[in-house]
């Protein structure tokens, strides 16, 4: 169900800016009525297409003032290896998301802590976790945009 006409794509855009609206006020936005609304959010969920819903945080007021982008270069590329490092991330709960990349580096995570010393406790609690080659950090200074909504009602297809 990859190929979503523009009713799924209002209705997933909607969910996306706002979670907590209504099947009714959704149905309003969308111009269904609320039952073939509610059935196709089930069908995009049982698709896979919407895999939650979430409130979103403010992060420094929850004490995680501080973002820093991680780069990760891997010392070997082996089963064994991305086991044990996807083993020490998860095992973090301050390293927010985790990419691996295409390129100079391997990995690309976004880490949200309290402060430097917070961060320098992850960073020896991941080093000492898995051998890494490099470690390259980058820290934010200021979020400048921030959205978790992909633009699927603005992209012609």
């Amino acid at each position: 169900m990859t190929d979503l006409d523009l009713i799924d794509r209002k209705i997933v855009a909607e969910l996306m800016r706002d979670a907590t609206l209504s099947i009714a006020q959704i149905a309003d936005m969308s111009g269904l009525s609320q039952t073939p609304c509610w059935k196709r959010i089930q069908k995009l969920e049982a698709a896979g297409i919407l895999t939650g819903r979430v409130a979103l945080a403010d992060p420094e007021k929850l004490g995680f003032g501080l973002t820093v982008f991680v780069a990760i270069e891997a010392p070997d590329h082996s089963a064994n290896w991305r086991e044990a490092f996807s083993a020490a991330v998860n095992a973090i709960p301050e390293i927010m998301e985790v990419y691996r990349m295409a390129g100079e580096i391997d990995y690309l995570l976004r880490v949200a802590v309290a402060d430097m010393l917070a961060f320098d406790r992850l960073y020896k609690r991941l080093t000492d976790a898995v051998p890494i080659k490099n470690v390259t950090s980058h820290f934010a200074m200021e979020r400048v945009k921030f959205t978790t909504a992909y633009p699927v009602d603005t992209v012609s297809r």
